[in-house]
């Protein structure tokens, strides 16, 4: 390696630093001028554990290129430890097909100083799986320690830094060939082994309690076999295996499955924000991806509030709730998710604070939440506040008009009522908030279906990386700053008053726009928390087809 410098006292005095580095050749200078420039250069060794032994950071960052420790085994051969090349494309698991022969350095070293040794050496040795990096040998006052052969190549690589720490010279280094095989490595290392290079695989999956849940790609589905096997093999504690078959499109959001590997039921038991939840998983909606967002709005609720969850499911809302002594009104229409929730509430004692119905969404609220919030706006003991889940984000925002005119007509109103906090769910192709209270203000009459076009229409362009072809765009490159766009000033006024009306007015009444998780590349799961306005709730519901927000303009 060359490692050259601009010519100067100061550098010449850094490059004496480099020497012990340099190569010792009686032919070659280590140290020489660049014909014709001012430079001063240097021949490094490539060898460089030596670099691992020095004191000086500034010359172990020079030499190493500032790439730390840990990432060298992407630089270096690390396909050394990996499984062997010919079982790409395996379709049916052949397990005898993964062994491997190595040959792996090793230590030896007196039993009463292993401790000392296994301390100075940790982070060289050999990391795999079902292989014990210390071991016994023959004679049993003795320990061999397996080496990382990716780190250690000679015993002068850990020489120096062995002796000072072990404090003895009787240590015997050498090489012996062991064989890997399918038992050493996990199973992301398998499966990448085994796919297709440089297409998404199988690596991401759910576990609820003794099933593994996948959801396979197309080009995945020739290896389905395998990857149920595999993750049978690999993953403790799970007894079956299964894929979606296809997407979640029933009216209970259940989705069919096959099961790729393992055997027994779906009946299964998990515990989330310390509750016990049992149901059939193959009957039910379950997402342990969700744990972090059911942990959101829970945190939400305090002592004496109300939840009425419109689509409950098992109760991943209802019973944390509960537990908080919140009171409760859970629904959901499928009967399995009923029943599983029913049964919930029981194993976690809140059958006193949550109450369970099995009613279309509509009905729920325009009977059960209607009836009973009326009911706590007449208690003026009631000093609470109200939310209001639905999650059910292929479809949950259907559900909102059946909030408009919910209290028209209805007599003895309370003058200054606490009104419901909405959290509801919704899909979006791409990550955009905009979208997300559009689709609201679309389904409560605050805007029609062009509107919500044209605002999604913005939204797109407006995050993309191009720049309109009719906007004057001129791009600044700062150092520490991303590049920034200087758009004209008819444009900005445009944005302004945008910004002023946006959604007809239902913006001030939104109170967060959460970004839950990124389900597929051109799918994401948001969530619109609102406050319903007073205006929409004792509105007639058939006063006009435009939406509140419009004004008619006088002839």
């Amino acid at each position: 390696m060359l490692l050259c410098m601009q010519n100067s006292y100061h550098i010449t005095l850094k490059l004496q630093k480099f020497c012990k580095y340099s190569f010792k050749l009686s032919t070659l200078n280590s140290v020489f001028h660049m014909p014709q420039s001012f430079m001063k250069c240097i021949y490094i060794h490539t060898c460089l554990p030596a670099a691992k032994k020095t004191e000086d950071r500034k010359i172990q960052t020079l030499l190493r290129d500032r790439v730390p420790l840990h990432k060298l085994m992407q630089i270096m051969d690390a396909s050394l430890l990996l499984p062997p090349p010919t079982v790409r494309g395996m379709t049916e698991l052949d397990r005898e097909a993964f062994q491997k022969k190595v040959m792996i350095p090793y230590v030896i070293v007196k039993s009463s100083r292993v401790q000392c040794a296994v301390k100075c050496l940790k982070k060289y040795m050999l990391k795999l799986e079902n292989i014990k990096p210390v071991q016994c040998e023959v004679d049993l006052e003795k320990k061999v320690l397996l080496l990382n052969p990716l780190l250690v190549s000679k015993y002068e690589d850990i020489k120096d830094e062995f002796l000072l720490a072990y404090g003895s010279d009787d240590a015997v280094f050498e090489y012996k060939e062991i064989t890997l095989q399918y038992e050493n490595w996990k199973a992301m290392e398998i499966l990448k082994a085994v796919l297709p290079e440089n297409q998404e695989g199988a690596h991401s999956y759910s576990i609820i309690g003794h099933i593994l849940h996948v959801n396979l790609r197309d080009h995945m589905v020739p290896y389905k076999s395998l990857i149920g096997q595999v993750y049978l093999d690999k993953i403790r504690n799970i007894s079956l295996v299964i894929n979606k078959a296809k997407n979640i499109e029933s009216t209970y959001r259940n989705f069919q499955m096959e099961v790729l590997a393992g055997t027994g039921d779906t009946n299964v038991m998990v515990r989330e924000a310390g509750c016990t939840f049992t149901m059939d998983f193959a009957k039910v909606y379950w997402n342990p991806r969700l744990s972090t967002e059911h942990e959101r709005i829970v945190k939400k609720l305090k002592h004496g509030d109300v939840l009425y969850d419109v689509m409950a499911g098992i109760g991943p809302f209802a019973i944390p709730a509960g537990k908080k002594k919140c009171y409760v009104l859970a629904n959901d229409l499928n009967p399995s998710s009923y029943e599983a929730l029913v049964q919930n509430c029981s194993i976690n004692k809140v059958k006193e604070r949550v109450q369970c119905f099995n009613l279309d969404g509509h009905e729920f609220i325009k009977t059960v939440l209607k009836k009973d919030l009326l009911e706590k706006w007449k208690d003026p003991s009631f000093c609470g506040k109200v939310h209001v889940t639905m999650n059910l984000p292929a479809m949950a925002v259907e559900f909102l008009p059946s909030f408009i005119g919910l209290y028209h007509n209805t007599d003895h109103l309370p003058h200054n009522p606490t009104l419901p906090l909405v959290h509801v769910y919704m899909f979006t192709k791409e990550e955009n908030e905009d979208i997300a209270v559009g689709m609201v203000a679309e389904q409560l009459g605050y805007l029609d279906s062009k509107e919500l076009d044209l605002i999604t229409e913005d939204s797109i362009v407006s995050s993309a990386e191009d720049a309109p072809n009719n906007t004057e765009v001129k791009v600044h490159y700062q150092e520490d700053e991303p590049p920034q766009k200087d758009v004209s000033t008819q444009e900005v006024i445009k944005n302004e008053n945008k910004g002023k009306s946006e959604f007809g007015g239902l913006q001030k009444h939104v109170n967060e726009v959460s970004f839950v998780r990124q389900v597929a590349p051109n799918k994401a799961m948001m969530r619109v928390s609102l406050q319903l306005p007073w205006d929409l709730l004792v509105r007639d519901p058939d006063q006009c087809e435009e939406p509140p927000c419009k004004k008619v303009k006088a002839p």
